[in-house]
């Protein structure tokens, strides 16, 4: 929670200082220099020195640069991360930073009263938030009005500018599968959900989803622009091979702090994600845990099963 706080409150300060978008590793650092300072249990004057040098060491990654050129530096959060832990460790050594700049803003007025991790969404799918809105709208098309996937001939998205930059259609990495609109919502019409498996590289040749990625068009929407980045919408055009075209709402992404997952939705997704790769017993284990963390005195055996290696 206190990770959360300093991230999101660095973030807010960072873009408010710089017109480029930046990625969670350029902020993310100082919130772990400042996390690692706390469990290495440095005083004021070490803690301050911590998040000063990881402001200043850490990455300062464009984010579009990742949407431009979807690869594995997975918006520079290992980076980020691993620098904040490195600025801990160096000012624990006496080693001195300048001060952290988003520190000194107003952006921590309401540090204790306002929790900006009661803010945060979940993701539906594994692909980037941007595609979300967008798959969501395909799917309520689709659920309204029951058509197949092999009877579309065209597919029209409107959204903000960040959106519509995720356009690699024909994608050959899971990356860019992940970095894209079009694919995330070729297969979701295909396969009604998105799962891991379907943006895993072995799944990306399918081709009644490489043919919807590819007629896929985009098109910014100035009413969209202009709500982002506090809202992200979308809205999606369908045409089929009798001629109707289907028009479908604005919609934002699923699971936004207004609209949350419930808890069996969370459990849903857990269990979809963790059983292929851990098996049933140890997810049902990790969730156990993470059940009973407000009534345990330390989090060791959560971060035991989470550490065991993948078989």
């Amino acid at each position: 929670t206190l990770g959360y706080e300093l991230a999101c409150r660095t973030a807010l300060a960072q873009h408010a200082s710089v017109a480029e978008y930046h990625t969670s590793g350029a902020w993310v650092a100082v919130a772990v220099a400042g996390v690692a300072a706390r469990l290495m249990q440095l005083d004021g004057y070490q803690t301050a020195h911590a998040m000063g040098i990881a402001e200043y060491h850490g990455p300062r990654s464009q984010m579009m640069r990742c949407i431009d050129h979807p690869t594995m530096l997975k918006d520079g959060s290992g980076w980020g991360a691993m620098c904040g832990v490195s600025a801990a460790r160096l000012a624990a050594a006496g080693f001195t930073g300048a001060p952290a700049l988003t520190l000194g803003t107003d952006h921590w007025s309401d540090l204790g009263d306002t929790w900006l991790i009661c803010q945060q969404y979940f993701k539906p799918y594994p692909v980037c938030r941007w595609a979300q809105a967008p798959v969501a709208a395909v799917l309520d098309l689709q659920n309204r009005h029951g058509f197949d996937s092999q009877t579309i001939t065209g597919l029209h998205i409107h959204s903000f500018h960040e959106s519509v930059r995720l356009g690699t259609k024909q994608v050959t990495t899971t990356e860019e599968a992940q970095y894209s609109t079009s694919f995330p919502c070729a297969l979701a019409l295909v396969h009604g959900t998105i799962l891991p498996e379907h943006v895993a590289d072995a799944a990306l040749q399918h081709p009644e989803v490489q043919r919807l990625s590819s007629i896929l068009t985009m098109q910014e929407d100035a009413s969209a622009n202009c709500a982002f980045p506090n809202r992200r919408l979308a809205r999606a055009e369908i045409t089929l091979a009798t001629g109707e075209r289907l028009q479908s709402d604005w919609f934002e992404p699923d699971w936004d702090p207004t609209t949350p997952p419930s808890a069996e939705d969370l459990e849903r997704k857990f269990f979809n994600y963790a059983s292929p790769a851990l098996g049933l017993a140890r997810s049902q284990a990790i969730r156990r845990a993470v059940e009973t963390l407000d009534r345990t005195a330390t989090a060791q055996p959560l971060l035991d099963l989470l550490a065991q290696p993948i078989s």
